[in-house]
């Protein structure tokens, strides 16, 4: 088991609170410039249904305006350009031609999206051929190489930031799979050589270079006639790029509203093994909950963010402190003193590191151990060189025994005991599913774990028992209903949804709110298969009896002629009280303020009119269905 220790998940953060959302900060941040062909093939119609038929410029068009409407939101840190090429007009900071970089005013080239650059990048194929243009820009007898020269002035884009902190990508969407099909000879030689090199240099600089094929099933996009060189595809990658490619277009296209958070590090621990063994490991929060962005308090005339400060004042005085507040406790008629570090040593239970107390068998641990989500442990040899072998050989021997480490992990603040359980990698012909390390699981204590009740009314009664035939009903009733491969990463919360989508509405100025998908609701189709309704039928027989369907027609029939004699009963006792009072001579004279509440429900229940509302609302309708 070779593991590298940095480059399971390429990502770090320096927060100290688990699943606590943390602030967006460099180490996190991604720059992408996308490349749209913007050549005469990209206008072509897609299909022949005139209904539905569209261009492939407005697919990239549309799947990246989708993209960066979910980005400002999941990941609004991130930087983002947008950049045409094979046009008539040229925009770049090289002065290249056959390149225009779109942007909006008072942004930057490679910047943040902005709700103004969405709102105008969506709606600008209607004046892309007026203001910007198209042609071929890679043509016989020219020397012009719009797509070089698009490379170009993404990889200058891209200088900004360091590649050790920041990611750093180039998205090509093009129709065309052999942009120097119509050039020959030695000039179509060298201009391959030289885009082929260029991409090589900006990927040797840390940038990753995708191609996003548009293409219909009758016209396949064929990679290797030079897509392959650019990118570096080799042997089998070459036959599994295209159906991977066309899934990560949709995906752009399908995206839900989310937050999006990598799998960084938490937080770096020790791991005391024993007395005089530590190794150092890395904790990483695999699933954190999705919550609405912080309020940001803006000021009202500049639109600036504000920035709260706190001032102690002396109630002597009226003057400011300026020295740190102390803490007190009295005893025996004086105030001890207290500083800061002193309360955080004396409140300390550990150093808040991990260390370990034993081991024991796996089926000791049960599935309702685990309250909340797990953290996932992985070594590091950044600090302790031999953290990596030492975790290795754990790894394997509580994988070979079938054993979980217990051991204690917190500080002051939640201390508690955890489990340790070894995950061995997973692989697919896809690549890595799941990588080697542990699962710390967080163990409850002995009140955290609530004991069933016995149904027992008296200590002679009988408890009721399923029989073995419903309970075998009842679990191919669960079997046919149960979910295969679930994750609840599938599932998004209906109310963030909604959240978002009024945001976006008013950021981009929108009339309508965007349709919002709420896959929380019950898969009517799926339950209707018969498979399911058979398995249905037989529990409820099997529980109820044969004629539990008559039963509660019988039984609803039965509640609804109660309820409605009751109705009846209430109106007409409503009737014989409100004849007492001679409403009318009430009403002219003031003096409805003097009945009850009760009374005047019943003149309204009467003449059915709403009962609801105070006296004054009641005395109202009163007055208005007398005409007064």
């Amino acid at each position: 088991m070779n593991l590298d220790p940095q480059g399971l998940f390429r990502d770090d953060s320096d927060s100290d609170d688990e699943f606590v959302q943390e602030k967006e900060k460099d180490t996190s941040k991604e720059m992408v410039v996308y490349l749209i062909d913007a050549s005469p093939k990209m206008f072509d119609l897609v299909g022949n249904d005139e209904d539905k038929s569209q261009t492939y410029f407005h697919a990239a068009i549309s799947s990246i305006s989708q993209s960066l409407k979910t980005q400002i939101i999941g990941k609004s840190y991130d930087e983002v350009a947008i950049c045409f090429f094979n046009t008539k007009e040229k925009k770049n900071l090289q002065d290249l031609n056959g390149v225009f970089v779109f942007n909006v005013n008072d942004r930057e080239y490679l910047d943040q999206p902005t709700a103004k650059l969405i709102k105008e990048f969506s709606c600008i194929e209607g004046t892309f051929m007026s203001n910007i243009g198209s042609q071929y820009g890679i043509i016989p007898g020219s020397r012009e190489n719009s797509l070089y020269s698009a490379l170009w002035v993404a990889q200058a884009l891209l200088r900004k930031g360091s590649p050790k902190y920041v990611s750093k990508r180039i998205l090509i969407f093009t129709n065309e799979d052999n942009p120097f099909g119509n050039i020959t000879g030695a000039a179509k030689t060298d201009m391959i050589r030289t885009t082929v090199q260029r991409a090589y240099d900006a990927q040797e600089m840390g940038i990753l270079i995708e191609i996003l094929p548009l293409s219909i099933p009758d016209e396949p996009f064929n990679v290797s006639h030079f897509y392959a060189d650019l990118i570096g595809l080799e042997g089998d990658e070459v036959a599994q790029f295209l159906p991977s490619a066309v899934e990560r277009l949709e995906d752009m296209t399908d995206q839900l509203t989310k937050r999006i958070f990598k799998k960084r590090i938490v937080r770096t621990i020790s791991f005391s093994i024993a007395k005089s063994i530590n190794i150092e490991v890395n904790t990483y929060a695999l699933i954190r909950p999705a919550l609405p962005g912080s309020v940001t308090w803006l000021d009202s005339v500049t639109n600036h963010s504000l920035k709260a400060e706190r001032s102690f004042i002396c109630a002597d005085t009226g003057a400011l402190v300026h020295e740190p507040p102390k803490r007190f406790h009295p005893y025996k008629n004086e105030n001890v003193k207290f500083s800061l570090d002193e309360l955080s040593e004396i409140k300390r239970i550990s150093n808040g590191h991990l260390c370990l107390l034993g081991f024991k068998p796996l089926d000791l641990l049960k599935d309702y151990h685990n309250l909340k989500p797990s953290t996932f442990v992985f070594p590091t040899d950044e600090t302790i060189i031999g953290s990596t072998q030492i975790f290795i050989a754990l790894h394997r021997s509580m994988l070979q025994l079938k054993r979980f480490a217990l051991a204690f992990y917190g500080g002051s603040a939640n201390p508690r005991l955890v489990a340790l359980v070894a995950q061995d990698e997973v692989i697919s012909s896809s690549g890595q599913v799941e990588p080697p390390g542990m699962h710390m699981i967080y163990l409850p204590f002995s009140d955290d774990i609530r004991h069933v009740e016995e149904l027992q009314t008296t200590a002679d009664a009988d408890v009721p028992h399923a029989t073995d035939d419903q309970i075998k009903k009842a679990s191919v009733l669960m079997k046919r209903m149960e979910l295969k491969d679930f994750s609840v990463c599938q599932f998004a919360n209906p109310a963030l949804q909604r959240h978002y989508g009024i945001l976006q509405a008013l950021a981009l100025g929108e009339d309508e709110m965007p349709d919002i998908k709420d896959e929380t609701l019950p898969d009517e189709d799926g339950m209707a298969r018969p498979t399911i309704v058979n398995a249905l039928e037989d529990f409820k027989i099997a529980v109820y009896g044969e004629n539990h369907d008559l039963e509660e027609v019988s039984s609803k029939k039965s509640s609804n002629t109660d309820a409605s004699r009751k109705r009846k009963a209430v109106v007409e006792a409503a009737v014989e009280s409100a004849a007492n009072h001679d409403w009318a001579d009430l009403a002219d004279n003031g003096k409805l303020k003097d009945l009850t509440v009760p009374e005047l429900k019943n003149y309204l229940t009467a003449h059915n009119i709403p009962v609801t509302g105070k006296k004054e609302a009641l005395i109202s309708r009163i007055l208005t269905h007398l005409g007064r």
